[in-house]
């Protein structure tokens, strides 16, 4: 059957010393089919001075776009809700498409955790929003971005739980 070289639209590049992903090709057909092929690229996935807040004046969005669109980012996810905080993803998409993860074979094998939060970043309720993600050598293995469970009275006390959950995730 040859090296494998598409699976489930990752772009898998293999050689002797090293395996590159990426979902290019993925990336392109989502922005094509939310006609955001021609969009101005943005270098951060959301916006600073976009906040997730509840939509109270009950702005009208295409549910079926809408909702393809989140589908099409959860599959994304696998290896990397307002509609203006979508579009900012997308254009993200188009800045970046051609990154990818890289897997070099000559890597020394430490495994390693980075962890962070943010104290009480969501504006409706005030949970920490937490990240982490695990390094084997040179080569991410494992992220997750999650809204914690409860509501940290502190920074440390939000990152002390981000801290944990790394650690278990190592463990």
């Amino acid at each position: 059957m040859g090296e494998l070289s598409f699976f489930l639209g990752l772009h898998i590049k293999q050689s002797k010393d090293d395996i590159f992903l990426s979902q290019t090709k993925y990336c392109k057909e989502i922005l094509e089919k939310f006609e955001m092929e021609n969009c101005k690229e943005a270098s951060t996935p959301l916006s600073i001075s976009c906040y997730m807040d509840a939509d109270l004046a009950g702005s009208i969005v295409d549910q079926t776009k809408f909702r393809g669109l989140i589908g099409s980012f959860l599959y994304l996810t696998s290896s990397k809700p307002d509609f203006k905080a979508a579009n900012q993803i997308l254009k993200y998409l188009k800045g970046t498409i051609s990154v990818g993860l890289w897997y070099p074979s000559h890597s020394p094998i430490h495994l390693v955790g980075y962890s962070d939060s943010n104290f009480s970043g969501c504006k409706l309720d005030r949970k920490s929003i937490s990240g982490t993600c695990h390094l084997l050598g040179s080569s991410l293995i494992s992220w997750h971005s999650k809204k914690q469970a409860w509501v940290a009275l502190s920074t440390a006390e939000a990152e002390y739980i981000v801290a944990s959950s790394c650690c278990a995730q190592i463990l």
